[in-house]
């Protein structure tokens, strides 16, 4: 009996070590694609319907009127300087959206590295940790948020670098796979431990 079960344990052993090993080299594949994407990332002043609503026209402005701008980078490196240059350009367009609307709220626009927990985009998983993000903040930004992929430019509707197709597919993998669900929890799991750490 207790040959059995000492059997039992060895196999246990080498199939935690299997999982592990597997979930750590998938954990590193997450974190390469958090380098390589850039969010935006729209915050409602609050969760009502009107402020929600004028979070989806303010949306609907940036990336009609963003389209040329951010889908022109080939690198993520010049994503960012496009996103640092253009900030006040979102911030405007933001502000005359709202101004249409007849509503005066503040809005920021920064450039930040931010937690975000997995998320369903577009038919795949997008794993949890941090990206970089423009973030746009309506108001008090209390309210439920939007977000997409601006690079590569996956909200906006134009053909993609050769770059920026391959991240892309990278991304659409991660979703596809059923046996990749449990790994994207033990990563946000790890991910969502490491910022509460920070945040003690």
């Amino acid at each position: 009996m207790r040959k059995f079960a000492i059997e039992w344990a060895m196999l246990f052993g080498l199939l935690a070590a299997a999982l592990m090993g597997s979930t750590a080299v998938f954990a590193q594949d997450c974190a390469q694609i958090q380098q390589d994407v850039i969010r935006l990332h729209i915050l409602a002043n609050s969760d009502s319907e009107e402020d929600q609503r004028l979070k989806l026209t303010v949306r609907d402005a940036i990336l009609e009127r963003t389209s040329d701008i951010f889908g022109t980078p080939h690198t993520k490196g010049e994503a960012q300087s496009i996103a640092r240059e253009n900030l006040e350009t979102v911030e405007e367009i933001a502000r005359e959206t709202l101004a249409q609307q007849g509503c005066d709220f503040q809005v920021e626009a920064q450039l930040v590295n931010m937690f975000f927990t997995t998320r369903h985009y577009d038919g795949f998983d997008l794993p949890a940790g941090r990206y970089d993000a423009i973030r746009v903040t309506i108001g008090e930004g209390a309210g439920q948020n939007w977000w997409c992929v601006v690079f590569p430019p996956m909200c906006i509707s134009m053909a993609q670098p050769a770059e920026s197709a391959q991240i892309a597919q990278e991304i659409l993998a991660l979703g596809e796979t059923p046996a990749y669900r449990p790994k994207l929890a033990v990563v946000e799991w790890y991910r969502s431990w490491q910022e509460s750490r920070k945040n003690t």
